[in-house]
């Protein structure tokens, strides 16, 4: 058309446009950490573990107390990686540093100060990794693809550097676990997360042996706040008992609170949760002042409590809430964590809920209940021993003969050491508070558990929970039903 001009349309120019492509050079990497590099690299990729290298990772040869990670570096650029930091020249392209350790903490400080993503940490005795993954796949569909996570459960003095060195310059959102055994390691991790949002999904028995009491495991998960950012906000539960020493620790933090729960006084209420017609649930919250309807696709009032806290985080860091609430539809529990799948049984196919991940008294509870309303033939109990309780041990592990009996089983098999005080609590004769107790075995470990449970023969259409500590071993019982 005469007197027209074609115009090419721009796409419109992004702040994070203009930061690197790649996740490090050679030369950030030496300013970061005071070191040496040996010639120019660039690094898309960080690791501690020569096992999760891949090509273009920057690999930290890190000094352990039994392993020194400098014996893997020739592995490590086998397996692909760029360029190694070293505390002692190698062979291969490096940067040399004093302090290999403290070399990691550098560039995990120098990542999150160059980074402009909202941040949010995640923390709490039960369902912390979850949340996490659960609020990184809101964010990562509401942002295309531009959220970060810590992987896994790195959520300690390793695992939140390690994630943080990873934080691409150009992500809109970054989500981060931080976990703990003791006082004041949750102090040490929320200063290098800086988070905007500090998110608490339960106060429980967790680690009591270290702590001593609950009102302990509270102000140790409550030193999340201590690294919020100015005007940051702490997402707090609602139905804890401990929900005004938390909202205390926040205040004095300087941060605003939103409470998530059941309580009628929290900021996000649950309204109403209803079986879905596809497993999971239908799920109606009051956020003040919009009501919203979603699917929460894992099953259990556990999860659907903390959806509330995943609505509140995102809403908080200004993202698209219905975003969220298809991400929530499409999550399914994760692998040692509320994962469900079918294994060969007699006849057909049988249900396993593998909870082998961890265990403490209430996410023990709340599993059983889970256990109780999933539809089966026979529901069989597998559970594990819960680790780290000390002198409360005994006590904690007897008490869960309620919760148990309450999900009526059909057979139960108790593993470890530990589990003799619920193995003695269940074989009390004649008690009337007991009421009728299943069949049930009290195994050494996950080996014999598992022939106990062969030898008891899985059928079509049985449901199977196995739940407990990691370190009880319970995930090669599930890998071996998975297989068989």
């Amino acid at each position: 058309m005469a007197g027209n001009v074609l115009r090419v349309m721009e796409w419109p120019v992004l702040a994070e446009d203009t930061a690197p492509m790649a996740l490090w050079s050679a030369a950030e990497i030496a300013a970061a950490t005071g070191g040496t590099a040996s010639g120019d690299f660039l690094c898309n990729h960080v690791a501690t573990d020569s096992r999760e290298v891949v090509d273009g990772t920057l690999f930290f040869a890190l000094q352990g107390e039994a392993m020194d990670g400098h014996r893997f570096v020739e592995a490590a650029f086998a397996a692909g990686a760029s360029a190694c930091v070293v505390d002692r020249p190698v062979d291969g392209p490096h940067v040399l540093v004093d302090d290999t350790f403290a070399a990691l903490q550098a560039l995990a400080r120098a990542a999150r100060a160059r980074s402009e993503a909202r941040v949010i940490g995640v923390t709490g005795s039960v369902g912390k990794t979850s949340v996490k993954e659960a609020i990184w796949a809101a964010l990562d569909r509401a942002s295309r693809g531009k959220a970060h996570r810590s992987l896994k459960s790195y959520n300690n003095h390793v695992g939140v550097p390690l994630s943080l060195a990873r934080l691409p310059a150009r992500d809109t959102y970054g989500v981060f676990e931080m976990g703990m055994n003791h006082k004041g390691e949750i102090a040490a991790l929320s200063p290098q997360v800086r988070p905007h949002v500090a998110l608490i999904t339960t106060i429980a028995a967790a680690h009591i042996e270290n702590l001593g009491s609950m009102e302990a495991i509270a102000a140790a998960k409550a030193e999340i706040f201590t690294g919020l950012e100015p005007g940051g906000v702490a997402i707090i539960p609602a139905d804890s008992p401990w929900h005004d020493q938390l909202a205390e620790a926040a205040r004095a933090a300087g941060a605003s609170i939103v409470s998530f729960g059941k309580a009628a006084g929290a900021d996000v209420r649950l309204l109403d949760a209803v079986a879905a017609p596809g497993g999971g649930s239908l799920v109606t919250i009051d956020m003040g002042d919009r009501r919203l309807c979603y699917t929460v696709a894992a099953p259990g009032e556990h999860n659907v409590v903390n959806s509330l806290g995943v609505m509140a985080a995102v809403r908080a860091v200004g993202a698209d809430l219905g975003a969220a609430g298809l991400a929530l539809a499409e999550m399914a529990g994760m692998a040692g964590r509320g994962l469900r799948l079918e294994v060969a049984a007699a006849g057909g196919p049988a249900l396993v809920i593998d909870e082998s991940y961890n265990a403490n008294p209430a996410s023990m509870r709340a599993t059983l209940a889970n256990l109780a309303q999933t539809p089966a033939k026979r529901r069989i109990a597998v559970l594990g021993a819960m680790k780290e309780l000390g002198d409360f041990g005994p006590g904690l592990h007897a008490a869960l003969a309620e919760p148990l009996l309450a999900a009526k089983p059909d057979f139960v098999l108790l593993v470890g050491p530990e589990m003799a005080a619920l193995a003695a609590e269940l074989g009390k004769a004649g008690s009337a508070a007991l009421g009728a107790v299943p069949p049930f075995a009290h195994c050494p470990d996950s080996a014999a558990a598992l022939a106990a449970l062969q030898a008891f023969g899985l059928r079509a259409g049985d449901a199977v929970l196995v739940k407990g500590s990691n370190s009880v071993g319970l995930g090669r019982l599930v890998a071996a039903l998975a297989a068989a």
